[in-house]
């Protein structure tokens, strides 16, 4: 089992860097700004469970920053090990489904809490909003899915 869980993570790990990086080409091709909605999820979070982040001005901002990367990189590494539970558990997809529902997966689990904090309201995205969100995820759940499946002994 706990190979299973380090796999998952290690596939969760190297979606992530793949969403990153396709996030970071579309930023230069576009020359679109990143996005702040990380950091405000965190602030949010903080403010509710009564910890905000400490500091101010630009050494809270840093803070926020690097605690919504973080976050992301939790939630990449977090899917990648629900779908490895979820696969050892019987459900297999072809790789194809298996890689768009875990894609979808994370793409819930990072715009939930978004519109749930109203930080963003996905239903105002344009077209370009939208792609800029689901190509990253989408790559990120075919190369989570494909390590996942890649680690497993075949019979």
């Amino acid at each position: 089992m706990i190979q299973n869980l380090v796999r998952g993570g290690v596939a969760g790990a190297a979606g992530t860097t793949v969403l990153n990086a396709v996030t970071y080409a579309d930023m230069v091709w576009r020359g679109r700004s990143s996005s702040g909605a990380p950091a405000q999820v965190v602030e949010k979070l903080a403010q509710a469970v009564g910890r905000p982040v400490p500091g101010s001005g630009d050494s809270r901002d840093n803070r926020l920053t690097g605690l919504g990367a973080l976050s992301g990189i939790v939630v990449g590494c977090g899917t990648g090990v629900a779908v490895s539970v979820v696969r050892r558990a019987g459900i297999r997809m072809p790789w194809w489904l298996g890689g768009v529902v875990t894609g979808a997966l994370a793409m819930a689990a990072t715009d939930l809490p978004m519109a749930g904090l109203r930080v963003s309201d996905p239903r105002t995205w344009s077209a370009g909003d939208w792609a800029s969100d689901a190509v990253p995820h989408l790559v990120y759940g075919l190369v989570t899915y494909a390590v996942v499946t890649a680690g497993e002994r075949r019979s």
